[in-house]
């Protein structure tokens, strides 16, 4: 265990994270950031952003959170590669321990863990993340104007995503593996009667078409669950809308959280139940998972991890 204690160790590296070191760092902090299993967060999985203000061309997801990273060592954070996988919020100092087994103390913790998107685990799934496949319409609908999209999911979230992709898709196809959806009965009713949806009911994906390149995903395979039949459905883009995981088990038993592990914090504010314990982005966010709102978020919880650390004289 080290001796010294840390005024603030900020779990988790994407938007949410690393704005948080920004602001905490320019405030004196000197914070520690633990980068987790996925330094950077989701957009390291993310070819083009286009839609993060201040960058009129686009930029890669990669680059723009190395910028970040650069952006809050500059102004003294440190950022260490290594996965929180326990803590212990039940004493002061508060305890972060990592999985090289060190035990890490803090006067405050800032939660930036994110979430990530669940996938149904293909090989060719995993290979063309980034080249045509994708589990988020909102940020990448736009890539794919005038192109043929499939969408896999049943629930509201896949319904949400289908309808906003037919914006720029020529034809969407959503491919289900019962006979009905699980969706509420009104989102339901809207893909089905929509003129630019096509549904593959009683049918799961075996595999995605294409090629790590400028073409990525060309089609996507999949097999009738009654037939047994395969069919094979051209395409340029393969979203997957099966819902998110809340990268928050490393906080159960301190932290509050809804029924799906998502962190609730008081009204307004990044305060969770335990005193100096603040959450940001994706990981209490199931709503907008949008790059410029987890900035935003992590802004606003080292703000509250300021004023509340100044407030405790530390």
């Amino acid at each position: 265990m080290e001796t010294k204690i840390h005024k603030v160790i900020i779990v988790g590296s994407g938007p949410a994270g690393l704005t948080a070191a920004v602001y905490t760092a320019r405030a004196g902090l000197e914070p520690l950031v633990f980068e987790g299993m996925e330094p950077g967060g989701q957009l390291t999985t993310t070819t083009e952003v286009e839609n993060y203000p201040g960058f009129p061309e686009g930029i890669q997801g990669p680059e723009m959170m190395e910028l970040f990273r650069k952006q809050a060592e500059r102004f003294g954070a440190k950022s260490e590669f290594k996965v929180v996988n326990k803590v212990d919020f039940a004493k002061r100092p508060l305890s972060v321990f990592t999985d090289d087994g060190r035990e890490h103390l803090t006067h405050s913790v800032i939660i930036a863990t994110g979430a990530s998107a669940k996938y149904l685990g293909l090989e060719s799934e995993n290979k063309l993340r980034g080249y045509g496949v994708s589990a988020c319409a909102t940020c990448d609908g736009f890539f794919y104007k005038g192109k043929d999209i499939v969408v896999v999911g049943g629930g509201d979230t896949a319904m949400e995503e289908a309808l906003y992709l037919t914006r720029f898709g020529t034809k969407v196809t959503v491919v289900h593996r019962r006979d009905e959806f699980r969706a509420s009965k009104i989102m339901a009713e809207r893909v089905i009667n929509h003129p630019k949806i096509d549904i593959k009911w009683n049918s799961t994906v075996e595999e995605i078409l294409g090629e790590q390149n400028q073409t990525g995903v060309t089609g996507v395979r999949i097999r009738n669950l009654k037939s047994k039949s395969l069919e094979e459905i051209p395409c340029s883009g393969y979203f997957v809308a099966i819902g998110h995981k809340p990268n928050s088990d490393p906080f159960k038993g301190f932290i509050d959280m809804d029924e799906n592990g998502y962190i609730t914090t008081k009204p307004d504010s990044s305060y969770t139940n335990v005193e100096g314990v603040f959450a940001c982005g994706d990981v209490k966010d199931h709503i907008y998972r949008q790059a410029i709102t987890a900035a935003g978020s992590g802004c606003q919880a080292a703000i509250d991890a300021e004023r509340w650390l100044e407030a405790q004289d530390l």
